[in-house]
């Protein structure tokens, strides 16, 4: 894999889970979370974001494109022809139900509400196939104790007729999970599960399980990813012969660790290949990073901002390429 690093985001912190896509040919990071005074172990506040920032080409430098019509982070965004189309999302009261698309034409913002979400979702995991933008998980309440087994789609060439709810894949709720798309295939790789432990608090189960959905065929389940994964960039970028690359992502076993006692998340790559079911070690990233999107981005796939550790943002926008 080639790695290019690309100007930072203008923010000391960086964001946990913008919205990230392409509009007009440039790319766009709008909104995220993040803590910028104290660490949470501090007793730092999480803040969430509406400012939406623009780079025009890999080469320049970020500017401010203008702002969301409210902060919100942990959502899904495809990009189409017409724009980015944002889903879902919240703030630290309340999750959305909110849709909208967002156009920028190097000069302006622009956004174009859409029918809204079957529930209020985020931490969903999302990718385009063909027309069709699928939306898998995710949590309706930020106090949530159960995952979403939900399973929708918008065709985003008639958004009008708004989300239709499909059946869920065979295996736990989740959220966090990494989405990945083929030619007309959407695949659903780890994740995590949630249940209420004995005190009330939420409990965390990091998933390896993985799955395709076709649109003909339904669900397949494939095999389990090697080891646990969640919050890895996604949807899963692809290499030029058809691999989907999980990369990064928490596999939970230094959740006992907190602030600079964590070393980072994994930054091993692991490569699945529709024609063989297989997954194979792919080599690993100059970076860790989790609840970070992708997107295809001049010949590459961008990684633009998320955690390198817990309560860590980083505001580096990564550029890969893969053969």
């Amino acid at each position: 894999m080639t790695w290019k690093s690309l100007a930072p985001l203008p923010d000391r912190e960086g964001f946990a889970s913008p919205f990230v896509g392409v509009a007009g040919g440039a790319l766009l990071v709008a909104g995220g979370a993040n803590f910028p005074e104290k660490r949470p172990w501090e007793g730092g506040t999480k803040i969430w974001s509406d400012r939406v920032y623009a780079l025009a080409t890999p080469e320049g430098s970020w500017v401010e494109a203008g702002r969301l019509p409210r902060a919100n982070a942990y959502g899904v965004a495809v990009s189409t022809s017409a724009g980015i189309i944002c889903a879902g999302g919240g703030d630290a009261k309340e999750n959305f139900r909110d849709v909208g698309l967002m156009t920028w034409d190097g000069r302006t913002l622009g956004r174009r509400a859409l029918p809204p979400l079957p529930r209020a979702c985020a931490f969903g995991s999302g990718a385009l196939v063909g027309n069709i933008f699928y939306l898998a998980g995710g949590i309706e309440k930020p106090d949530a104790t159960t995952a979403l087994a939900t399973f929708w789609a918008l065709d985003v060439t008639k958004p009008e007729a708004g989300w239709r709810e499909l059946p869920v894949w065979p295996g736990a709720e989740r959220m966090l999970a990494v989405a990945g798309a083929t030619a007309d295939t959407f695949y659903l790789f780890g994740g995590v599960a949630l249940s209420a432990g004995t005190d009330g608090k939420v409990q965390r189960k990091i998933l390896r399980d993985a799955y395709a959905y076709h649109a003909v065929q339904g669900w397949t389940k494939l095999a389990d990813l090697p080891r646990a994964a969640t919050a890895a960039p996604s949807p899963a970028p692809l290499t030029a012969d058809g691999k989907l690359l999980v990369i990064s992502g928490d596999d939970g076993l230094r959740a006992h660790l907190t602030g600079p006692d964590h070393p980072g998340f994994p930054s091993d790559v692991w490569a699945y290949d529709p024609k063989t079911k297989a997954w194979s070690a792919a080599g690993d990233a100059p970076i860790s990073r989790a609840t970070v999107p992708t997107v295809a981005w001049r010949g590459g796939w961008i990684i633009a901002s998320g955690e390198r550790k817990p309560g860590y943002r980083s505001p580096e926008t990564w550029w890969m390429s893969a053969p």
